[in-house]
């Protein structure tokens, strides 16, 4: 289909312009209040809950719980490993989940890492755009024929590199860039053209102290910094690997973790959005990341719905 052509998914449509909250709390819920996690979320004012697939839950169940528990929320992951299942079995999931919930899922998928592909799901980690692209087009072949089989549903594939978001533009519904700067959000819209979706998530401290924030953030960035997609992302954008300690340097959390009151966080989106972004998704990040954190979502939420 020529960007002449190309029109947004109805659901990836209703995105452009709002904030979402991006966690991987509902892993961490209970399966039977997980529902509620995601009322929660859309009660504060929230247009999109993203979550992970990583050591938890199967992401399609996990979405499941989720639309069950909201009305109006659209549920996306962000992203699901394209190695944990089919491309087949991916195309069929969506196209249920969207039947049966008003469209509201959207499908983000993501080659993930080698230590998670290889260590933990004992696949070989190798030629992972070529791996995607080939997904990509599998599941458009993918015959189906229950009766919502012929619906469309929508797609976004974690992008970083020239190559990746050139796959995302050419076999997917746009990009859902992770721990990226508006810098990298234009080059995202770049690649993307005018057409097709940038969903950007953005880590964020609301409030607290300097030393509080660089607690946070560092935590948050331990792992990240030992991932090579990463680090080779953040060296397209200017950084080197003095930054790239375990933690990240105070530059690197500078960048990549917005830090203030609510009008900072704000201005952090804004600057997103200038850049290209058609949705924002928020990561709060708390003195607890394994608990939900209620009073930021409602702090920053009751803004959006001024």
């Amino acid at each position: 289909m020529t960007s002449e052509t190309y029109t947004l998914p109805e659901n990836l449509a209703r995105l452009r312009g709002t904030v979402g909250v991006w966690t991987p709390t509902a892993d961490l819920t209970s399966a039977k209040e997980t529902g509620a996690l995601a009322e929660r979320v859309e009660r504060a004012g929230f247009s999109a809950m993203w979550i992970p697939e990583a050591w938890g839950r199967e992401a399609f169940t996990n979405a499941g719980l989720l639309l069950a528990g909201s009305h109006s929320l659209v549920i996306a992951t962000g992203i699901a490993n394209i190695w944990g299942r089919d491309p087949v079995a991916a195309a069929a999931a969506s196209k249920t989940l969207n039947a049966a919930y008003d469209d509201r899922f959207v499908l983000g998928l993501g080659v993930s890492h080698q230590p998670l592909v290889e260590g933990l799901r004992g696949h070989q980690y190798a030629g992972p755009v070529a791996a995607m692209r080939a997904y990509l087009s599998a599941m458009d072949a993918a015959p189906n024929f229950s009766s919502e089989g012929r619906l469309r549903f929508s797609k976004v594939i974690a992008a970083l590199g020239p190559k990746m978001l050139e796959a995302g533009a050419e076999l997917a519904d746009g990009v859902h860039p992770y721990l990226v700067t508006p810098e990298h959000t234009a080059t995202a819209r770049a690649a993307m053209g005018p057409t097709k979706f940038v969903g950007v998530e953005q880590a964020v401290v609301l409030g607290q102290s300097r030393d509080v924030f660089l607690e946070r953030a560092h935590a948050y960035l331990e792992i990240y910094t030992g991932l090579d997609n990463y680090r080779n992302s953040w060296r397209r954008l200017g950084f080197t690997d003095e930054d790239f300690v375990r933690g990240g340097s105070e530059r690197l959390c500078d960048a990549l973790v917005i830090h203030g009151d609510e009008s900072k966080i704000m201005a952090g989106v804004k600057e997103h959005f200038e850049a290209g972004a058609d949705h924002v998704c928020l990561q709060f990040l708390s003195d607890n990341m394994r608990t939900s954190p209620f009073e930021d979502w409602d702090r920053v939420g009751a803004g959006l719905t001024k």
